[in-house]
């Protein structure tokens, strides 16, 4: 079993990967603050390098990355954020990169991994775009650099909470989008460290609750058998022992949130935040809005905004 990350290795990751992303803001908006009925602080992932936060993850597992890894080449399975990063961070050192998309994949990620040189290749649903990478990986040598659970992974998002936790140390709860878990457990193993009495929400679509699945089964390996939800980037089938063991010490719960209520809280990101926000970034202020999380005025809280890689149609979906 693969240790976890703890606290000075995403501080290490954080110094690693300092000089080539960005420090996201952390902001307060009054505008939704009046809407929702509390003081919130977003942490702006959205404008991270290649428009989410998978550029941490995907730049320290490159910068960390051995010789005999990187040889043939690397192959990776995504729904387009992990494809991004990945083709952005092996370009720093011109490695090779195949990505396997499950069809109904953003085009706008599709032609923007296209565009930062990867060989994308569109698959089936997840399960077949998983099952597709895996083959490509045994048939042609390749390295998989998975999309979450992967301790060095873990560790780059993790540099989040490092950077959330010195803008605005007075932070209380943290409310996370949760796919695979690979953000969450990073930032969960940091912001707990720091501060043991955090209070740590993960969110998911009620049709992509992958990590509640996993919980209620206590098994990291229980996949679901579909997943059915327009927050494509929280829409893995099944996440993984890494992730799951982080989760358990480190979340304090998990909820689960419904179409209608990612659709609205995209809309007030748009129209009240002024933020350019894909569904999966929106379910934490959905998780306020619609009540699966408490309104608390006497607690400062920080939504994580995971991602800006919004197709123009998906903003008249939701307006």
């Amino acid at each position: 079993m693969e240790p976890l990350p703890d606290l000075n290795t995403v501080r290490h990751a954080e110094a690693r990967i300092r000089d080539r992303v960005l420090e996201t803001p952390l902001i307060p908006s009054p505008d939704l603050e009046r809407e929702v009925g509390q003081p919130l602080w977003l942490k702006l992932e959205s404008v991270q390098r290649t428009g989410s936060f998978k550029a941490r993850g995907a730049l320290n597992w490159m910068l960390t990355a051995s010789d005999e890894e990187l040889e043939n080449g690397l192959v990776t399975v995504s729904a387009g954020n992990h494809a991004l990063a990945l083709a952005w961070a092996a370009s720093e050192r011109s490695v090779p990169v195949t990505v396997v998309m499950p069809e109904g994949s953003s085009p706008l990620k599709v032609e923007g991994a296209r565009a930062l040189g990867a060989d994308v290749i569109v698959q089936g649903a997840i399960h077949e775009a998983v099952a597709h990478c895996f083959h490509l990986r045994d048939e042609r040598g390749l390295t998989l650099v998975h999309p979450y659970n992967d301790p060095r992974i873990m560790a780059g998002q993790g540099t989040v909470g490092v950077e959330l936790h010195r803008q605005q140390p007075m932070i209380r709860r943290v409310l996370c989008p949760i796919g695979g878990g690979g953000l969450i457990s990073g930032l969960g193993l940091v912001l707990k460290a720091l501060n043991p009495d955090l209070e740590l929400i993960g969110v998911e679509p009620v049709g992509a609750a992958t990590m509640w699945n996993a919980w209620q089964h206590n098994d990291p390996k229980a996949s679901l058998d579909k997943v059915d939800t327009w927050a494509a980037s929280l829409a893995p089938a099944v996440v993984g022992d890494n992730t799951y063991r982080a989760s358990r010490q480190t979340v304090d719960r998990i909820v689960t949130i419904d179409e209608e209520s990612i659709r609205k809280a995209m809309y007030l990101l748009l129209t009240r935040g002024h933020l350019y926000a894909e569904p999966g970034a929106s379910v934490g202020l959905a998780a306020l809005l619609s009540g699966a999380v408490a309104v608390d005025p006497e607690t400062p809280t920080a939504l994580i905004i995971s991602g800006g890689n919004l197709d123009p149609d998906q903003v008249s979906r939701c307006c």
